[in-house]
């Protein structure tokens, strides 16, 4: 199996971490990692796998949540994969949870190469011991993952 840590540096990871926590305390940093993790893997998951209806847990889609506020960052990765992941987000619906588009995402994440930490990918209900998450999931109905291939010129602004 691949791993991202060499996609972000430590310090990165740290940071990212950090957000997370922010977002759920009493999560521990080493949670907090692996949620990262599970986060990158996913972006790139769906970098690599372009038209695939992908969506994370709702734990994984705080870690990525997470990674976005790092802007720089962010863009880096995505320009690293020569795709930028978009995130579109929906409506909360704490009563959307679809175990059969978790199911598909996590078989594509090992088919690209990396290992799923299954505890992060399940429903509502996790045993992490804090609170994670925005109370939703993504649907894959509505293509939530958008990817468009690295544009060609650079955006120079609106033309007036």
């Amino acid at each position: 199996m691949m791993d991202v840590r060499p996609l972000l540096t430590a310090e990165e990871a740290t940071s990212v971490a950090a957000t997370v926590i922010d977002g759920a305390p009493g999560l521990t940093h080493s949670t907090a990692l692996r949620i990262v993790d599970q986060a990158v893997a996913f972006v790139v998951t769906a970098a690599r796998n372009p038209g695939a209806s992908l969506v994370p847990s709702r734990v994984v889609d705080a870690g990525w949540h997470a990674l976005i506020l790092h802007t720089s960052l962010y863009e880096r990765l995505c320009v690293g994969l020569g795709q930028f992941v978009h995130h579109c987000p929906e409506r909360p619906d704490p009563a959307r949870f679809n175990p059969d588009a978790i199911e598909r995402t996590i078989a594509v994440i090992e088919a690209t190469g990396y290992a799923v930490h299954r505890e992060l990918w399940g429903g509502p209900t996790g045993a992490l011991g804090a609170s994670v998450a925005a109370s939703c999931q993504h649907s894959d109905d509505t293509k939530p993952i958008v990817i468009i291939p690295k544009p060609k010129e650079a955006f120079t602004g609106a033309t007036g």
